[in-house]
């Protein structure tokens, strides 16, 4: 195994060994240790719940990331080429992008009630403000050349946009598909803490009111961050695939 792939495994060992230590140095603590939260992690797979709330979180964030990418994509070309359409309707996008999602919250309950919708509908709106704006702005990015090219070759509007827009945007849309994943994965979890009884977010504040299980809670923590990470490698891996992809092009 190459040193750059054992530095990273370095530093969460001895985060994991920091650890340890100040709950060592401090046992009246009410902070768990490594070792009661790795318990923790293995009670909830005993349960049953380790997968459950898992798979709850997922479901919820795909749901609504997926929905998002189909409405910002193409809300996101429009108001790019529309000049127009866009004097319009980015100053009511800009309004609305500074509002965190979480404000949503009474809203999507009153509308939804508590459930799956809730939590759906404001990992929607938390993802689709950033992808709408990026797209948008990768549009004003391309040379227009390109475009002006495509259309004096009398290419229709509809391949203009599958074989010309889209492909030179795509670098730019990925990195803001990655960022919005991460917001995603933050609201599901905050979500979770309100408007479901189900999830990594429902499993922190139901530890903490059973009997202050901190040890789930850090457990619920742990497992947060490990799916951020995967997630994260998921899309670094699509984002440098279509760049290996556009660098063969190129040569």
């Amino acid at each position: 195994m190459s040193r750059s792939r054992l530095l990273p495994l370095t530093g969460i060992l001895v985060a994991v060994a920091a650890w340890q230590l100040g709950v060592s140095l401090h046992p009246s603590s009410l902070i768990p240790g490594p070792i009661a939260v790795a318990r923790g992690i293995g009670e909830l797979a005993a349960r049953g719940l380790l997968v459950k709330y898992v798979v709850a979180s997922l479901f919820r964030v795909t749901w609504g990331y997926l929905t998002a990418l189909i409405v910002a994509v193409p809300l996101g070309l429009a108001l790019g080429m529309r000049r127009r359409a866009e004097a319009a309707i980015n100053p009511v996008l800009q309004v609305l992008r500074p509002i965190s999602p979480l404000a949503w919250i009474p809203i999507a309950i009153l509308w939804f009630g508590v459930g799956d919708l809730s939590a759906i509908f404001l990992i929607f709106l938390a993802s689709l403000l950033p992808l709408t704006v990026a797209t948008m702005n990768a549009v004003h990015n391309i040379d227009p050349v390109h475009l002006a090219a495509a259309r004096n070759f009398g290419i229709p509007l509809r391949a203009r946009i599958t074989r010309v827009l889209v492909p030179a945007i795509l670098p730019q849309l990925i990195v803001a598909m990655r960022i919005a994943l991460g917001v995603a994965w933050l609201v599901v979890v905050a979500a979770e803490m309100i408007a479901v009884n189900s999830g990594l977010g429902f499993l922190i504040v139901d530890a903490r009111n059973a009997g202050n299980r901190y040890d789930l809670v850090i457990a619920g923590m742990v497992l947060i961050g490990a799916i951020g990470i995967v997630l994260d490698l998921l899309m670094r891996r699509i984002e440098r695939l279509d760049s290996v992809r556009w660098g063969y092009a190129a040569e």
